[in-house]
C-alpha cells in the first residue's frame, strides 16, 4: 500500500463517527473475551455426552479439575516473569501462541477424544486427558495474560472482555442445550412392555426396575469440539483487529498508563472529574487517601495494604467457589431433580454470568462494604447447592417442582452475585495499574486451585456425593 494510500484510509476512518469505532472496538474486546474460557467450558457442558463413551466415567470431572489446576504452571511462569523481569514481556506474543495451541487442541479433539490406551492393564483416556490438559494452560494463561493486554484500551473496555468472558460459558451451554446432550429416558429393563417415562417425571413409584437410555444427540460431539476450535479462530481474529486494526488505535491508552506510570493519567482526569464514566472515578478520593496510611504499592496507591489485602482475598474466595468448587458437585445438586433441572441449571448460570457483567457495566459499585455483603450473600447460596449435594440421591423437594424451582434459583443468583463482584474487582484494579491486574489474574488461579485440591479428594477419593440412578433411586416422600 503506497503512503498516499494509507492516507487517504486514515482520513476515511476519520470520517467515521466515534461512536461506531467505539462500538467496534466493543464487540472485538467482547469477542476476544469469549476465547479465555470457551475451550474448558466447553469441555464441562459436554460432559453428559462424552462421559457414557471413556472409561473414566463421571469422574472425569474431577480429573478435569485437577488437570485445570496443574495447568497453573503457565500462570506462574508469566506472574514470576512480571515479578522479577518487569517490562521483560510482552504480553502480545504469548496471546498468539496460546491461542493458537487451543486452536490446534480443540481440532484434536474432534478426532481423538475417544481414544483409549491401556495403562497397567486398565484402559485411560489418554488423548483426551492431555488435550483437555493443553486448553487448561491455554485457559488457565489467559488469566494473567488477556486481562494485562486489555490495559492498552480504555477502561470503559475491560467491562466489555469480562461480559465476553462470561459468553465463554454460556455460547457452549446454549450449543450443547440445542445439541440435547444427556437427555435420558427410562425403558422397563425386561423389555416386555413399553414403558418407557422421562427421567425428569419419574417419581419412583413403580416397583419395575428401569433402565436408563441416553437418547441420541442431534449432533456429535466431534462437531462440538470443531465448533469450539471455530470460536477459538474467532477469538484470535478479534485480538488481531485489536491490535492492527486503525480504528482500534485511537482507543488505546499512552504507554505511560500502560507501564503503570500513572501520575500524568490521573492529573488527566482531575481536571475533568465531573466528565468521568462512574467507571473512571476512584471509590477513595485523593484527599481520603493522603490520610491513609500505609498506602499500597500498586498504581494510585488509592488503597491501603489492608483493603489491597481484603479485595485479593474476596478474589480468591469468589474464584474458588464459582471456578472449582462448586462446579465440581453441579451434576450431584442438579441431576436428582432431573436432566430438565440439571440442563437449566447449568444454562441460567452461564446467562447469570454475562448479565452480572453488563450490570457492572451501568452500575459498578465500588464499596468495598457492599462487596463484602454481596459475596457472603453469593456463598449463602452456594452453601445451599453443596448441601443440596451432599443429601444427593435424596435432596430437599426431590419429588417437588419446587425444589427443582429452587436449586435453579440458587444457581442464577450464585452466579450472578459472585460475577458481579469478580468483575467490580477486575475494574478497581484496573485502575490501580498494569501490575495490578498481573497479581489479579494470578490470584483468580491461586483461588481456583485452591478449591480444586480441596475438592478432588472429597468427590474422588472419598466419595462423600453420590450421583443415584437416574431412573431407579427411589427417595422417602
Amino acid at each position: 500500500m503506497s503512503s498516499s494510500d494509507s492516507e487517504h484510509l486514515h482520513f476515511l476512518i476519520c470520517l467515521i463517527p466515534a461512536s461506531i469505532m467505539s462500538l467496534l472496538t466493543h464487540g472485538l474486546a467482547c469477542l476476544f473475551g469469549m476465547g479465555s474460557w470457551v475451550a474448558i467450558n466447553g469441555m464441562w457442558v459436554e460432559l453428559p455426552l462424552i462421559v457414557n463413551h471413556i472409561p473414566e466415567r463421571w469422574y472425569l470431572p474431577s480429573y478435569l479439575t485437577i488437570l485445570i489446576q496443574m495447568a497453573n504452571v503457565g500462570p506462574l511462569f508469566i506472574t514470576l516473569m512480571h515479578r522479577f523481569r518487569p517490562g521483560a514481556l510482552d504480553e502480545r506474543p504469548v496471546i498468539y501462541c496460546i491461542v493458537g495451541l487451543g486452536i490446534i487442541a480443540t481440532f484434536l479433539l474432534a478426532f481423538f477424544w475417544r481414544h483409549t490406551v491401556t495403562i497397567v492393564s486398565s484402559l485411560h483416556s489418554v488423548p483426551l486427558l492431555v488435550l483437555s490438559f493443553l486448553l487448561s494452560v491455554v485457559d488457565c494463561t489467559s488469566s494473567v495474560t488477556f486481562l494485562p493486554f486489555m490495559m492498552r484500551l480504555r477502561p470503559q473496555y475491560l467491562t466489555t472482555y469480562f461480559a465476553g468472558e462470561g459468553l465463554s460459558g454460556l455460547v457452549p451451554a446454549l450449543v450443547a442445550l440445542i445439541q440435547g446432550v444427556g437427555v435420558v429416558h427410562c425403558q422397563n429393563a425386561t423389555l416386555t412392555g413399553v414403558a418407557n417415562k422421562t427421567a425428569d417425571n419419574f417419581t419412583g413409584d413403580s416397583s419395575a426396575e428401569l433402565k436408563a437410555i441416553y437418547q441420541p444427540a442431534k449432533f456429535s460431539a466431534e462437531v462440538f469440539f470443531m465448533f469450539l476450535s471455530a470460536m477459538m479462530v474467532v477469538s484470535l481474529v478479534a485480538f488481531i483487529l485489536l491490535n492492527h486494526h486503525p480504528a482500534v488505535a485511537r482507543e488505546r491508552k499512552n504507554d505511560l498508563y500502560y507501564s503503570g506510570d500513572l501520575a500524568q493519567e490521573k492529573r488527566e482526569q482531575g481536571l475533568s472529574l465531573h466528565a468521568q464514566t462512574p467507571e473512571q472515578k476512584p471509590m477513595i478520593s485523593p484527599l481520603e487517601a493522603v490520610r491513609r496510611e500505609p498506602r499500597s504499592s500498586f498504581g494510585t496507591g488509592m488503597y491501603s495494604n489492608l483493603e489491597v489485602v481484603f479485595i485479593f482475598l474476596v478474589l480468591a474466595w469468589v474464584n474458588a467457589l464459582t471456578n472449582a468448587v462448586l462446579p465440581s458437585v453441579q451434576s450431584y445438586s442438579c441431576l436428582p431433580y432431573g436432566n430438565q433441572a440439571y440442563h437449566l441449571a447449568a444454562t441460567m448460570a452461564a446467562v447469570a454470568n454475562p448479565v452480572a457483567c453488563f450490570i457492572a457495566m451501568f452500575m459498578p459499585i465500588r464499596s468495598l462494604i457492599f462487596m463484602g455483603f454481596l459475596t457472603m450473600f453469593g456463598t449463602g447460596f452456594g452453601a445451599y447447592i453443596m448441601a443440596m449435594a451432599a443429601l444427593s440421591p435424596c435432596p430437599l423437594l426431590v419429588y417437588s417442582a419446587s425444589g427443582t424451582v429452587v436449586i435453579v434459583l440458587a444457581w442464577i443468583l450464585f452466579v450472578l452475585s459472585l460475577s458481579y463482584v469478580k468483575v467490580v474487582i477486575g475494574v478497581i484494579l484496573r485502575d490501580e495499574g498494569h501490575s495490578a491486574l498481573v497479581w489479579c489474574g494470578a490470584v483468580v488461579q491461586l483461588g481456583s486451585m485452591v478449591g480444586a485440591v480441596s475438592m478432588f479428594p472429597l468427590v474422588s477419593v472419598y466419595g462423600l456425593f453420590k450421583s443415584g440412578d437416574a431412573c431407579n433411586t427411589k427417595c422417602p416422600m
